[in-house]
C-alpha cells in the first residue's frame, strides 16, 4: 500500500514563501508521476504542478514562475517550493502517487496553506 504524507504548510504572508513535502512509503517516487495538486473552499481541485517518473515537470499557469517541484530520490520525497504567495493561494494542497497503467492512485491527507497578512 502507498503512503503519501504532506507537511510544511502553514499560514504565510502575501509574498513569502513554504515549502511543501510528500514523504512516501510504499513505493518509489521514481517510477511514478507524482504531483501537487489544490482544492480551495467551494472549489474544485486543481492540478499545481507534476513531474513524470522521467523527471519531466508540468506547471499550472497560475503558477509559473512562482513554483518549483523537485524530488529527492534518497529521501523517496517529492517538493513544492512555493514563492511570492498570494493570497487566492489558499486551500489545502495534496500530494498525489500516479501509476495510471497498473491501475495506482494515491492521494494524501492534504495540508493547509493560508496566505494572508
Amino acid at each position: 500500500q502507498v503512503q503519501c504524507v504532506e507537511s510544511g504548510g502553514g499560514l504565510v504572508q502575501p509574498g513569502g514563501s513554504l515549502r511543501l513535502s510528500c514523504a512516501v512509503s510504499g513505493s518509489s517516487v521514481t517510477i511514478a508521476t507524482m504531483g501537487w495538486f489544490r482544492q480551495a473552499p467551494g472549489k474544485q481541485r486543481e492540478l499545481v504542478a507534476d513531474m513524470t517518473s522521467g523527471g519531466s515537470t508540468k506547471y499550472a499557469d497560475f503558477v509559473k514562475g512562482r513554483f518549483t517541484i523537485s524530488r529527492d530520490n534518497a529521501k523517496n520525497t517529492v517538493y513544492l517550493q512555493m514563492n511570492s504567495l498570494k493570497p487566492e493561494d489558499t486551500a489545502v494542497y495534496y500530494c498525489n502517487f500516479a501509476r495510471i497503467r497498473v491501475g495506482q492512485n494515491y492521494w494524501g491527507q492534504g495540508t493547509q496553506v493560508t496566505v494572508s497578512s
